[in-house]
């Protein structure tokens, strides 16, 4: 009798390019037979692709560990991998005695290796590495591993190394394998998409890769979006090709981190205010439809009162449609570590309270604004919320969302299946989700297949 494959579950936590990394590891599991259980009660081997950016995000990393370690079933094994295996190893090892394994980078080819207890026979590129089929009509699609800037507050460099950037016909095969199997939307994404390219002396290189990959449009794309721009590089070609080509959707995920000139320098970053409100200014006087979503850290060390105002002044003057606040964080190894100015925890939470003041009215007050409006939207498939529920089950996004990161559209009407792009017109907005109901399909050539 031929015995039961093995079965496998990953559990993923922190950004996008994470979720990427965890999809190359199911691949490499699909390869050496290992098939997915359907709860991760039933698997044999348990992976965590954890996530190590800052410490709120460390401490989840080791609370699923503890609590899968807690649920699996008799003989199971697990294994950290990802940033947290990466940067600290056998410091995770040993505060870790639950994980029966901890595994970085190199070995997450090679991951069923570990119920085996014995080496790997060779290492798999990962990166390279064809994935499962897709399960969504979107998907992520990593360019480039690794960051080359000296920010003085984020370890990524220390544990990813330095910019390593994807040959853009590898890009383009995979993305081409995505697009023949249901994707109508790729979602690219780096730890500096940006700087695409500048490590093998390519100037210009993301914007010549945006036309490669428009030209898959003829094969059933029909979108693309790009996540994690650095500010100084959303200029020339690259805006051009961000605001020009049909495919390349109007939302702009700035990485600003602040808006204060003194302490961006400080923390080794270009830019200011002023500079940050002209780009975005700029580019809504040519695509006045453009979404804005950016990130900020309050606390750095040196943050002054008058510092938190100019950011909250940005706030108030740029408008983005999204915004994310974290307190700084401290990490070993990072310049800011040694830093002196260390700003109160309780003076971080109240300005983290004021900034989500200033800004949560203009979130709300951008998404009222489209009630009423009709918006080309792309249906995902079937809603898992009331709202969803209510309106007949089917949930999209406008250009002006990210999957997994902002709002959705609830959709409401004969709402085609997942992959199609639709017209609806907005009936209501509730927090960061809209309602709205189907007018007609955007046209057959729009559909996906």
């Amino acid at each position: 009798m031929t015995p039961c494959p093995r079965r496998f579950h990953v559990e993923t936590l922190g950004c996008p390019k994470n979720t990427v990394d965890s999809e190359k590891v199911v691949a490499s599991l699909l390869a050496d037979g290992l098939v997915p259980a359907e709860r991760a009660s039933d698997a044999d081997l348990l992976v965590v692709n954890t996530c190590a950016f800052i410490e709120v995000a460390r401490e989840e990393s080791i609370g699923v560990l503890l609590g899968l370690s807690g649920d699996r079933k008799e003989g199971a094994k697990l294994v950290a991998t990802g940033c947290m295996a990466e940067r600290y190893g056998d410091e995770l090892a040993a505060a870790m005695p639950e994980a029966d394994a901890v595994v970085g980078f190199s070995g997450e080819g090679s991951l069923s290796q570990v119920m085996l207890r014995r080496a790997p026979d060779g290492v798999r590129d990962l990166l390279e590495l064809a994935r499962p089929d897709p399960t969504a009509p979107w998907a992520y699609l990593k360019i480039a591993e690794g960051c080359d800037r000296e920010c003085a507050f984020c370890a990524i460099p220390s544990f990813r190394g330095r910019q390593r950037s994807r040959a853009p016909e590898a890009i383009e095969a995979e993305a081409r394998s995505l697009v023949e199997r249901g994707v109508v939307e790729i979602v690219l994404v780096a730890q500096d998409l940006a700087s695409y390219g500048r490590d093998a002396g390519e100037s210009g290189a993301l914007a010549s890769l945006l036309r490669r990959l428009d030209t898959l449009s003829r094969d059933g794309l029909l979108r693309l979006r790009l996540l994690y721009l650095y500010p100084s590089e959303v200029r020339g070609a690259l805006l051009d090709s961000m605001l020009g080509l049909e495919t390349v959707v109007p939302y702009f995920d700035l990485s600003l981190q602040h808006a204060s000139g003194q302490l961006l320098r400080r923390m080794r970053r270009w830019g200011s205010g002023e500079t940050f409100l002209a780009l975005v200014d700029g580019i809504r006087s040519v695509r006045g439809d453009a979404a804005f979503r950016s990130s900020f850290i309050s606390g750095f060390p040196g943050e002054t009162e008058t510092d938190h105002e100019e950011m909250l002044g940005f706030l108030r003057s740029a408008r983005l449609d999204w915004a994310g606040f974290f307190p700084y964080s401290r990490e070993d190894g990072t310049v800011a570590a040694a830093l002196d100015g260390e700003v109160p925890p309780g003076v971080v939470a109240e300005r983290l309270r004021e900034l989500s003041e200033v800004q949560d009215p203009i979130t709300a007050a951008l998404r009222d604004a489209l009630v009423g409006e009709l918006v080309e939207v792309l249906v995902d498939g079937p809603g898992d919320s009331e709202g969803g529920d209510r309106l007949g089950g089917r949930v999209g996004r406008t250009h002006r969302e990210a999957p997994e990161i902002d709002g959705v559209v609830h959709l409401g009407g004969a709402a085609p299946g997942a992959g199609t792009l639709v017209t609806a017109r907005v009936t209501s907005a509730s927090g960061p989700d809209l309602e709205a109901v189907v007018v007609e399909p955007c046209g057959a050539e729009r559909r996906a297949g």
